[in-house]
């Protein structure tokens, strides 16, 4: 782990370089440093690794002519065995730091990126390359090279963790700079590790079809090493529309190692779906609020409207409907959605939600607090589906469970909110105990105020709406054994006594004003 401290200071010290640039295009150029630190240092740890094989006469990577050492260093194929970038000469890290002092460093950087773009197909049209026409000076930009020069390795840290939680770090902190725009590309980390904590990914397919900075990939693979599991359990399938977050969440893939599946390009997920036959076991998401202009006359009567077709001034159920479509039978899927989508009967929504109840696809709905999202105070909620009831934990046919965690997290900041981990384990220790797969001992109990199981008979009576608090009724008050008699005494002279208070300052009120010339 890196010290959260470290994190702060280098966010600091980068932030201070910005100078008079806007935060959504200087987050281009910090994370894209950060990615050519990242391939560099991973290139030279692999490099130091070979040297030590083709000097060490028990390895049989031995080279009886060591005069052929450094030739042999600069082959490529012993990084791409490794699955390690190949990083030309002149794109590497150290080149770039010692040149950070000239005036064309912004051009160095960009060609040192082409060139790794070349050398490596899969890294194809990923890189940003804006650093020759990029607002900040030459000087700025050199002392950011040095900055980003203090983040690598430490005895005990791979480049791979460092760097990778470096990025993330300021992916978060960009996204609060740039407010409602910065929400586009990044869900607030506590709220991914509540879905990923509910779906649990062990081993499969993992499918984002608006995956925005990746973090709901990046927790997966957290979950399952945390868990037990092995890095590359899981294979990751995303699509996004804008083609500057695409590069971003290519780039948070492949810090980390990951294999992922992007589609050709960016694209519109509705109209130009990547992965059509894609199944995936399962599905997570934060799809943009409320999207009001995402139909196209093409899409009537496609495959995906299971449940009844969306209307076209929401494409709510069209994310829902989407996300279904792409489940394999024994799936899941954990969707972040506006509150209206749990009760709006406008147009098709309601006959679609209607549907989708009574044929059993809802396992469980969660009521969020307000202020997690860096880009809306529209108030949300988490929806959790699945095709089959008797797959991932008991047979839960004809029951939803709901969870009001309105009451949850904290201000992390004047404006926004954070689940801690008793927060998210709360949650989540809920779910799984009513799957009946929570931990030993464990039994699920409805809890006023916070959670219940409500029948589908229960849901009909309630007009199919799903707003937890239908459900989970008023929180249970301690009984403070104080006699009624006792009691109503008590807080009668309580209440004369804040009156007799307040005819006191009414009159000093008064009097001042008097003072002054005016009266009541």
């Amino acid at each position: 782990m890196v010290d959260q401290e470290l994190k702060k200071t280098l966010w600091a010290a980068a932030d201070k370089l910005r100078s008079n640039m806007d935060a959504a295009e200087y987050k281009h150029i910090v994370l894209g440093l950060i990615f050519l630190k990242y391939v560099s240092d991973t290139f030279e740890e692999r490099r130091e690794d070979l040297k030590k094989k083709f000097t060490d006469p028990k390895d049989d990577y031995y080279l009886s002519n060591q005069k052929q050492l450094e030739s042999e260093l600069e082959d490529r194929d012993y990084y791409t065995e490794a699955n390690v970038f190949w990083v030309p000469e002149d794109s590497r890290w150290e080149n770039i730091r010692n040149k950070a002092k000239q005036p064309n460093l912004g051009k160095l950087i960009d060609d040192a990126l082409v060139a790794i773009e070349t050398e490596n197909p899969r890294l194809k049209n990923i890189l940003d390359k804006r650093f020759a026409r990029t607002r900040l000076d030459h000087g700025k930009l050199g002392e950011l090279v040095d900055l980003i020069s203090t983040i690598g390795f430490s005895k005990k840290e791979t480049a791979r963790d460092v760097l990778g939680e470096v990025y993330e770090y300021f992916l978060g902190q960009f996204a609060n700079a740039e407010g409602k725009k910065g929400g586009q590309f990044y869900t607030p980390a506590s709220v991914v590790r509540v879905i990923v904590s509910m779906i649990a990914p062990h081993k499969g397919k993992v499918y984002d079809p608006c995956c925005g900075s990746g973090g709901m990939f990046v927790q997966s693979e957290k979950f399952i090493e945390s868990h037990g599991g092995k890095f590359g359990d899981i294979s990751i399938y995303g699509q996004e529309a804008n083609p500057t977050t695409w590069r971003l969440v290519a780039m948070n893939l492949a810090i980390r190692g990951m294999d992922f599946n992007l589609g050709k390009e960016p694209a519109d997920t509705f109209t130009r779906d990547q992965h059509p036959d894609l199944r995936a076991d399962y599905v997570m998401a934060n799809p943009p609020f409320n999207v009001s202009d995402w139909w196209n006359e093409k899409l009537a009567g496609d495959a995906r409207w299971e449940f009844g077709t969306p209307p076209a001034g929401n494409a709510n159920y069209a994310w829902l409907s989407h996300i279904l479509y792409h489940m394999k039978p024994s799936g899941m899927a954990g969707v972040v959605l506006a509150n209206g989508s749990m009760s709006s009967t406008q147009n098709s929504e309601g006959a679609i939600r209607k549907e989708m109840i009574e044929r059993d696809v809802v396992d469980c709905m969660i009521a969020l607090p307000p202020q997690l999202f860096f880009n809306t105070q529209i108030p949300a909620c988490l929806w959790f589906l699945t095709k089959d009831k008797r797959k991932n934990g008991r047979n839960r046919n004809g029951e939803t469970l709901f969870i009001d965690a309105r009451k949850l997290g904290r201000m992390e900041t004047r404006v926004n909110r954070v689940f801690d981990e008793a927060d998210i384990s709360k949650i989540a220790d809920a779910y799984h105990a009513w799957r009946g797969e929570g931990k030993p001992k464990q039994k699920y109990e409805n809890e006023p105020g916070f959670c219940y199981a409500a029948s589908l008979e229960e849901i009909e009576k309630n007009d199919y709406i799903l707003t937890p608090g239908r459900y989970v009724g008023a929180e249970e008050q301690e009984d403070d054994d104080e006699a009624f008699d006792e009691k109503m005494k008590r807080l009668t002279a309580q209440l004369k006594e804040q009156m007799e208070e307040g005819n006191k300052l009414d009159k000093e009120i008064k009097k001042q004003l008097a003072k002054v010339g005016y009266s009541l």
